[in-house]
């Protein structure tokens, strides 16, 4: 993110080429506040900690998990016979009565068990955020856009932070901590696990290990942003394996934070990404962002 300032165009043109040719970056030198991503994530390793019964407090059925607790063996890879072997908390945007945007993104939840919680977590949550927005810029450029583009599409978007609990992982277990997917959204930042695990599949279809250094950041294309761009920035498929015999009994965490266009933003091909050797893949089917979100959801057992 030095070269952001520095030289932006040449920060877009890296950036762009690394989602065009993986679907994924790494940034290093992002620039958010160490102690709040140490506060958030030493938050959610205490949660998990907590009793299961006490954690089943904040799970509400039938909501797509889309605040508070989706709890172990609930989520799954599209497709995927197996349940992934995780659990997780979803922090997403906080948004004044009577918006209405409210229709589609729920109150929070706070678990009042762990002290600063909520400021924690919700800082992060708009730290995440805010740097999203100035990558978008970066990525607007690339696409040749104005570097303003995504800004008035993203402001209030229904994204989320989840909080990511892969517990130790037993010998003969059915499953894996995640299978192989797409994300749904826009754009994900990811901060870094201390247990290694994520994999990404490239175009020739090797499995290719992402393993950032201390204090970076990963990002990935979501399937919104890949449709929008007609596949010339694309979403790709990656997991989380399970660890080696000698790492079995360590829990992995990790922070993603899934960046959303706004609940209502129409996502229909951009034109400049049309042409004879790559005609429209979605003519005449524009659809909105909440109603991708939710036929999704339902396809990785969420709904």
């Amino acid at each position: 993110m030095t070269g952001y300032d520095a030289d932006f165009q040449a920060f877009s043109d890296a950036l762009g080429t690394s989602f065009r040719r993986y679907g994924f970056a790494v940034i290093s030198d992002h620039g958010l506040d160490q102690p709040t991503i140490d506060a958030a994530i030493a938050d959610a390793k205490a949660f998990f900690a907590l009793p299961e019964e006490t954690k089943r407090q904040y799970h509400v059925p039938g909501t797509g998990g889309a605040r508070g607790l989706t709890p172990f063996g609930v989520e799954a890879a599209k497709d995927a016979k197996a349940v992934d072997l995780k659990e997780f908390w979803h922090t997403g945007r906080e948004l004044p009565e009577g918006h209405p945007y409210r229709k589609y993104m729920r109150d929070n939840l706070w678990p009042t068990e762990i002290e600063g919680f909520r400021s924690h977590v919700y800082g992060m949550f708009e730290a995440l955020d805010q740097l999203g927005a100035r990558l978008l810029r970066a990525i607007a450029r690339y696409l040749r856009l104005p570097d303003g583009y995504f800004e008035d599409k993203v402001q209030l978007g229904n994204s989320v932070l989840r909080l990511l609990h892969y517990p130790p992982v037993l010998a003969d277990a059915p499953g894996v901590r995640a299978g192989a997917h797409e994300d749904i959204n826009v754009i994900t930042l990811l901060l870094g696990a201390e247990e290694a695990g994520l994999q990404l599949k490239d175009a020739d279809g090797e499995w290719l290990d992402i393993a950032p250094p201390p204090g970076a950041l990963v990002v990935n294309i979501g399937d919104m942003l890949q449709r929008l761009t007609n596949h010339y920035l694309p979403s790709t498929t990656h997991r989380v394996v399970n660890p080696a015999p000698e790492r079995r009994g360590f829990a992995r965490y990790s922070t993603p934070f899934f960046l959303h266009f706004n609940p209502d933003f129409v996502i229909e091909t951009l034109p400049s990404t049309i042409t004879p050797d790559s005609p429209d893949r979605y003519a005449d089917r524009a659809i909105m962002a909440e109603d991708f979100l939710t036929e999704r959801l339902r396809e990785i057992r969420l709904i």
